[in-house]
């Protein structure tokens, strides 16, 4: 399962990649890292669709895999994105990711191809054979038009470096047909925040998450409570992140949370086109809903002190 990978669990963050005047920000990166460890996130993502795969040149995946693999220090397991349309492209991103020094790689469907459920059992048997690196699946049909139907998890479930999936699709008779394919090496993972809760409290093992970006510890506690069956206390705690989740889809991902990270001090609300920054007119809401969940307290206490 890799140098120290052990079965998937708990708080997952999907690391937004911070920018500065379009280059890499890596000293805000390390901030991101250190908030999210602090924070009691138990894995970390590099370089998925929240940090804006799509938008790096092959140097600055590289160095922000690497940073973030010498940064971490082997405190958590740092996932590597490498899923690209094409199965051979995916083999060299994850073998390349392994190179990194990446513990495992999360690889979603090949996305506009729109492949076959047989040929998206080849797919990823072909990645897991001869990428490298554990891999955890990664479903999300409303963005690459390609839905992985759970019969074809369950064809590659039993695979020994297939270690999870990521279910982004939130409808609860989705998650109970792969919570049936859970297994001490095969973790199901919920990937739509706003049911990782329930998803969780029905048996998934946990949430690779975007709004943990924003507020880690929260979403420790939400999934240290869901893991351990106490309704009531994860309920109350999915209810006080609602908000968050709310903000997070007023326009595409990771818009609002890139804002959200400027907003509490780490890094700038900078994307690259065709993503734009934040719309202002959320931006008034957006300060409410940190400031309801005492993520900018922090910071405003820094200011008053400078001041």
């Amino acid at each position: 399962m890799g140098r120290f990978l052990k079965k998937l669990t708990g708080s997952i963050c999907a690391l937004a990649t911070p920018f500065r005047d379009g280059a890499l920000d890596l000293d805000a990166y390390a901030r991101l890292l250190d908030y999210q460890i602090d924070g009691g996130t138990q894995a970390l993502v590099v370089a998925g669709s929240t940090g804006e795969a799509h938008a790096l040149d092959q140097d600055e995946y590289d160095r922000l895999l690497s940073f973030a693999v010498r940064h971490v220090r082997g405190r958590v397991p740092v996932l590597a994105g490498t899923g690209t349309a094409n199965t051979h492209k995916t083999i060299l991103a994850t073998r390349r990711a392994q190179a990194l020094g990446a513990d495992a790689a999360l690889v979603v469907t090949p996305y506009y191809v729109r492949p076959t459920q047989a040929g998206l059992v080849a797919h990823y048997r072909a990645v897991a054979d001869q990428g490298g690196l554990p891999i955890v699946l990664y479903n999300v049909p409303g963005r690459t038009g390609c839905d992985m139907l759970p019969q074809t998890v369950a064809q590659l479930a039993g695979h020994e470096r297939i270690v999870g999936i990521k279910e982004a699709r939130g409808d609860a008779e989705r998650a109970a047909a792969l919570m049936a394919l859970k297994s001490p090496t095969f973790a199901v993972l919920s990937g739509d925040d706003p049911t990782a809760a329930r998803s969780m409290l029905d048996g998934a093992d946990g949430v690779i998450s975007v709004a943990v970006n924003a507020a880690p510890a929260a979403f420790r506690a939400l999934c240290d409570a869901a893991l351990a069956g106490e309704r009531a206390r994860a309920t109350a705690w999915n209810e006080r992140l609602v908000p968050l989740y709310d903000l997070c889809g007023v326009e595409s991902n990771p818009i609002p949370v890139k804002w959200c990270l400027s907003a509490i001090g780490i890094g700038t609300a900078e994307l690259r086109l065709p993503m734009l920054p934040l719309s202002e007119q959320y931006h008034g809401h957006a300060r409410q809903v940190l400031t309801d969940l005492g993520l900018l307290a922090a910071v405003q206490a820094l200011h008053s002190s400078a001041a």
